[in-house]
């Protein structure tokens, strides 16, 4: 699953010639694939309950590989937005691979156990996180785009050989059905919600494409909420908010998505696009971002035998902002050297919560709701990394119109025009970002987008600070609250 999202954003520059598309169309290369992850990974958590954990795996293990056959045969008119479909489609098959696949495990160990086997689970996504980028550059360069969505099927077919063999059937007994209800509204809410902050770089936030959909999505969140507080059997035990350690571990699960993953989008696009490097050349910096992964996951958990959890998560998410700080100083063309060590603190802060959050998921649910638990979990993983990524990515493009304004004084009145190349830039064409601006020397280009990542940098620390003091506050409080 690392693969398949860190995969496109590497090649992502390769997309952009070899099938075209404008901005919008080449963020939901990423976003297609995390929004409908996101939106089903409930759904596919009380699927996997009622028809068995081992089935929907499966299921899903082989959407997945077939959808990625099918990525790499992509060509024609209008091939980037089939390219977008297949991707959703990917995501879907992603989320039943992940919430049947995790709550089957749930069910075989126990206690510390239970958390050791889910920090295994946290290394096995480093090693995706860690490997890919630098994979995925290595095949982009011998073997172009289609070799790098190629890969995935052949991880997808060694992990769907597995799972027919070893993984064990296992079923909720009391499980009721799909909230088909609250699945649909849930699905509706956060599709529009994604659709209006991809909208706004273009349209801005005022326009009546922007706003319609947000509306249309806090419609849909207030459907699904009244849905699920008169469904018996719900999507979504809104009781268990209720619980302070429940809550702080919504809130952990949130984190990494502009702390962390958001990274995985934009530092690729940066180095290639904005930068120049070649892919294997930022396939090397994406590996020290991810390197810890591979490691500081198990470490955290062989650690809970002396701290306590919510004090490594409070600890890893401040060394995960201090490394986005640290980052923050380092322009445009820095050498790897001057950017190995904001880059490993990143990892190494995400790693230690990182090996904890999915055994702390089904910790505080009783056993036989492990599907739901992981489902929800997953679903503000998932979900938040998807908003986060078009978030984020707006914000960017608003703060690199800001510093273009003041290095093309020409173009100062023309805001759509610095707009346009914004949102350029952000995907990594940088060549008609140039051609759209006129005059503007390189220097200055680069000047201005690294004042932006700087500033960019600034605010997703700051929030990653106010996330662990809350995670923490909350952890600790759950300590004395009783058990679900």
């Amino acid at each position: 699953m690392p693969l398949s999202f860190t995969g496109p954003a590497v090649a992502l520059p390769a997309l952009r010639e070899a099938l075209g598309g404008g901005p919008v169309a080449l963020n939901w290369v990423t976003n297609a694939f995390m929004l409908s992850f996101g939106a089903t990974l409930m759904a596919a958590g009380a699927l996997a309950d009622v028809h068995g954990r081992r089935r929907v795996f499966l299921w899903g293990v082989a959407v997945v590989g077939a959808s990625a056959l099918a990525l790499a045969g992509v060509r024609g008119p209008g091939a980037i937005l089939v390219f977008d479909g297949l991707r959703a489609v990917q995501g879907l098959g992603a989320a039943a691979a992940l919430a049947a696949g995790t709550a089957a495990l749930a069910q075989v160990f126990e206690d510390a156990q239970r958390m050791r086997a889910f920090s295994c689970v946290g290394t096995a996504f480093g090693v995706g996180l860690a490997l890919g980028p630098l994979m995925s550059g290595w095949l982009l360069e011998h073997g172009g785009w289609r070799a790098v969505v190629l890969s995935v099927a052949g991880v997808a077919l060694a992990a769907w050989a597995l799972g027919w063999r070893c993984l064990p059937e296992s079923r909720n007994p009391q499980a009721q059905g799909l909230d088909r209800g609250g699945a649909l509204a849930f699905t509706v809410a956060l599709a529009l919600l994604t659709w209006a902050v991809l909208q706004a770089p273009e349209r801005g936030w005022s326009d009546v494409g922007t706003l319609l959909p947000l509306a249309g999505a806090a419609l849909a969140a207030l459907v699904f909420v009244r849905v699920e507080l008169a469904c018996a059997h719900s999507m979504l035990d809104l009781s268990l908010f209720r619980l302070p350690r429940f809550v702080g571990v919504q809130l952990l699960a949130a984190a990494p998505a502009y702390a962390f993953v958001v990274l995985l989008v934009l530092l690729p696009v940066r180095f290639i696009g904005v930068e120049g490097m070649s892919p294997m050349e930022a396939g090397w910096r994406m590996l020290l971002l991810s390197l810890p992964m591979l490691v500081v996951p198990l470490l955290a958990g062989w650690l809970t035998r002396w701290c306590s959890a919510a004090l490594l998560c409070l600890l890893g998410l401040l060394l995960c902002a201090a490394g986005l700080l640290w980052l923050g100083h380092c322009p445009p063309g820095s050498a790897l050297a001057q950017m190995a060590g904001p880059l490993l603190l990143i990892g190494a802060g995400m790693g230690l919560p990182w090996g904890l959050m999915d055994g702390m998921a089904v910790s505080v649910v009783p056993r036989e709701r492990a599907g739901m638990a992981t489902g929800i979990f997953s679903t503000v993983r998932v979900a938040g990394e998807g908003i986060a990524l078009a978030v984020v990515g707006a914000g960017l493009a608003a703060l690199l119109a800001q510093e273009l304004a003041g290095q093309q004084g020409a173009l100062a009145a023309d805001p759509r025009s610095l707009a346009r190349a914004a949102q350029l830039l952000v995907t990594g064409d940088r060549q008609s970002a140039q051609a759209l601006l006129g005059d503007m020397p390189l220097p200055a280009l680069l000047q201005a987008y690294g004042r932006a990542f700087s500033c960019l940098l600034g605010w997703l620390a700051g929030m990653t600070v106010v996330t662990a003091v809350s995670v923490f506050a909350f952890l600790r409080t759950g300590q004395h609250a009783p058990h679900a």
